[in-house]
């Protein structure tokens, strides 16, 4: 299994100044199948409000546009009601490929067994715990950073930042086996390493537009200065969170500071970069794994391997944004698109 890393020698350093420091070099995919002509895919987007989402998203199209296919989004907008229509209308459509883009492959299982037996190939993004060749659900290949490692370096970042002594907050949503799975392991994290794990708060990530200002009152009502430090499953909690603590006169600097266990989405690249209310992300290469998608899904087409790549992730921090100008994305400095365009024959 092919692995790219771009947090090399980062934690054996410091957590608290962040790279991405990145090696010209692709070690990804160098071989594969030429472009499969005339395809038309359809990507099922979970919920395109969430920046990772809409960042694989925009991969998907601007690799779809070099390799020569037809691409259709289709948004679950947030619902499992909404994503299992959006299904069966990829199916409908009689694409050549369809995309899961972030959300649970069990959730859907009913549906996606209608995609395996129209015999459509069908790629993940984030469709559950195991990454790589042949995840379940029918899926040929799941894209995805390690889950596991996003959690440790968000959980160890942390530990440097506040110490022994921190009380952390842990959101994440169990309707997603991935999720779960993150959540379990900050808490791991944290506790092996002598910190305090508050609360583990289960609220649904779709829901954090109305949920996250009022819990984070009460949060605040409840544990007052013995919570120091907010961590999540994903950026989309932060969004909504710094009003509330602003309502309460807490500066960014002063309430419990925000750490994400991925996705790198854009409004948390600009509050990081703002001190709006979060100090970290752990970012994901979202449009290179776009990239890496629609490859999959071209060897999916015709009949190949799975190029078993996986792709590793990056701390973010105003110290290395500050390096990055004013890119508010993690697109690693390597040439994935002239690497893939070279492997599809464009």
């Amino acid at each position: 299994m092919q692995k790219r890393t771009f947090m090399a020698g980062l934690m054996a350093t410091t957590m608290m100044v962040a790279v991405p420091v990145l090696a010209a070099d692709w070690d990804g995919p160098t071989s594969g199948p030429t472009a499969a002509d005339d395809k038309s895919i359809v990507v099922v987007a979970g919920d395109l409000k969430n920046g990772g989402i809409l960042g694989v998203t925009t991969g998907v199209e601007e690799a779809a546009a070099k390799i020569g296919w037809e691409v259709r989004v289709l948004d679950g907008a947030g619902s499992i009601q909404g994503r299992t229509a959006a299904i069966g209308q990829a199916l409908a459509l009689k694409a050549d490929g369809i995309i899961i883009n972030g959300f649970d492959a069990v959730e859907q299982q009913a549906a996606l067994e209608g995609v395996v037996a129209a015999d459509v190939p069908m790629v993940a993004w984030h469709s559950g715990p195991v990454i790589g060749c042949d995840a379940p659900g029918g899926i040929f290949a799941n894209v995805s950073t390690d889950a596991m490692t996003v959690s440790e370096v968000a959980a160890q970042w942390a530990i440097e930042d506040g110490g022994t002594d921190i009380g952390v907050v842990i959101f994440t949503d169990s309707t997603y086996q991935i999720a779960i799975d993150k959540a379990d392991r900050l808490k791991e994290t944290v506790e092996a390493a002598g910190g305090t794990v508050l609360e583990y708060v289960d609220t649904p990530i779709a829901d954090t537009s109305t949920r996250m200002g009022p819990l984070t009152t009460s949060l605040l009502q409840k544990y007052g200065d013995s919570w120091t430090h907010a961590l999540a499953i994903n950026d989309l909690y932060f969004d909504f969170m710094g009003p509330s603590l602003a309502a309460a006169g807490l500066a960014p600097e002063a309430g419990p500071q925000a750490g994400s266990a991925g996705d790198g989405s854009e409004a948390a690249f600009q509050r990081i970069r703002s001190s709006g209310y979060q100090a970290i992300t752990v970012a994901e290469p979202l449009n290179l794994q776009g990239w890496q998608l629609v490859d999959e899904l071209n060897r999916a087409i015709q009949g190949e391997a799975c190029s078993g790549y996986v792709t590793s992730p990056a701390l973010v921090t105003p110290e290395g944004l500050a390096k990055l100008g004013d890119s508010n994305a993690f697109d690693p400095d390597i040439p994935y698109r002239d690497a893939y365009a070279t492997i599809w024959g464009k």
